[in-house]
C-alpha cells in the first residue's frame, strides 16, 4: 500500500525528530501522562502501544511498572526505542514491527490497555481508520482501558496563521481540500508531513462508541496554551506542574476542543 510505504519511509528518517517533538511540545506529552495517572489501570498492567513511534510514552510507562509492547511501522522507531530504552534501564515487552490495521500476531483480548496514539491520523479513509479501531478493540480485554490520539481539523490552520500566513492562499486546493474532508496531503514538493487525517471533534465520540468504546473523557492535549505554548513549556518545578494542571482541567472543556492540535480519547470496551 502506496501511503503506508509513505509513511514507514517518513518516520525511519524522522525516530529522533518525533522523539524531540514531545520534549518542544511539553504539555501535550505531560497532559497525556496526566490521563494516563487518572485512567490507567495500576501497574503491571499489560499494555500495546500501537504507533508508538520512538518509544517515549512506552518506555516512561515501563519505568512506571507497566508491561508494554510497542508496535510500529518503522523499523528505524523500534530500533531507536530499544536504545532509548537501554539508556533508560527498562526493557519493553517486545517491539513488533507491524500495521494498526492488521494485528493478527496478537491473540483478542490479550493487552489490559491499548495506545492508539498515531495511527488514526495516518489512516485517510473511514474504512481504514475502522479497522484500526477494530484490530485495537479486538486484543483488549472487556472493561479494558483505550486512548485514541487525533489531529484537530484546524490544527494546520492554526499553524499557518501562527507561522505562514500565505498558506491559505498559495495552497488553497489543499486547504479546501482539509476543511471538506479533513484530508491533507502531503506537499507535492516534499519535505513536510506525510498525507494526514484532521478530525473534527463532534465525529471522535461517535466513532468511538460505534467502535465498541464507552466515552470516558475527551482531552485537548494542549489544554488552553495551543500555539501559545512556548513561555509555558520553558517553566520548570511547581509553576510547571501547576500549568500542566490547568491545562488537564481545561482541556476537557469541550470549548476549547476546536482550537485544539491534538485530541485524546479515553476509552473503556465495552
Amino acid at each position: 500500500m502506496e501511503v503506508m510505504a509513505d509513511i514507514e519511509k517518513y518516520y525511519d528518517q524522522k525516530a529522533q525528530q518525533e522523539w524531540d517533538r514531545l520534549e518542544r511540545h511539553r504539555t501535550e506529552f505531560a497532559v497525556t501522562m496526566r490521563a494516563f495517572e487518572e485512567y490507567l489501570p495500576k501497574p503491571p498492567a499489560k499494555v500495546l502501544d500501537i504507533g508508538g513511534g520512538p518509544g517515549r510514552y512506552a518506555i516512561s510507562l515501563t519505568q512506571q511498572g507497566y508491561t508494554v509492547t510497542l508496535v510500529d511501522l518503522s523499523k528505524s522507531c523500534l530500533e531507536f526505542a530499544k536504545d532509548r530504552a537501554k539508556e533508560a534501564g527498562v526493557e519493553l515487552a517486545g517491539y513488533v514491527h507491524g500495521n494498526a490495521t492488521d494485528l493478527a500476531q496478537f491473540p483478542s483480548e490479550s493487552y489490559d490497555v491499548v495506545l492508539l496514539m498515531g495511527p488514526l491520523y495516518h489512516l485517510l479513509t473511514i474504512e481504514d481508520r475502522q479497522k484500526a479501531l477494530h484490530e485495537a478493540g479486538r486484543v483488549l480485554r472487556s472493561g479494558g482501558s483505550i486512548f485514541a490520539s487525533f489531529i484537530g481539523r484546524y490544527a494546520q490552520i492554526r499553524y499557518a496563521a501562527k507561522h505562514v500566513p500565505t498558506w491559505i492562499v498559495e495552497h488553497r486546493q489543499r486547504c479546501e481540500e482539509l476543511l471538506a474532508t479533513g484530508v491533507l496531503k502531503a506537499r507535492p514538493e516534499g519535505g513536510g508531513f506525510t498525507d494526514a487525517y484532521f478530525a473534527h471533534p463532534s465525529e471522535i465520540k461517535p466513532f468511538m462508541e460505534e467502535g465498541g468504546f464507552e466515552t470516558l473523557d475527551l482531552i485537548a492535549c494542549e489544554g488552553v496554551i495551543s500555539m501559545i505554548e512556548e513561555k509555558v513549556n520553558d517553566l520548570t518545578g511547581e509553576l510547571w506542574q501547576a500549568w500542566v494542571e490547568l491545562n488537564y482541567r481545561l482541556g476537557k472543556d469541550p470549548t476549547l476542543h476546536g482550537a485544539a492540535e491534538h485530541l485524546l480519547y479515553v476509552g473503556r470496551k465495552r
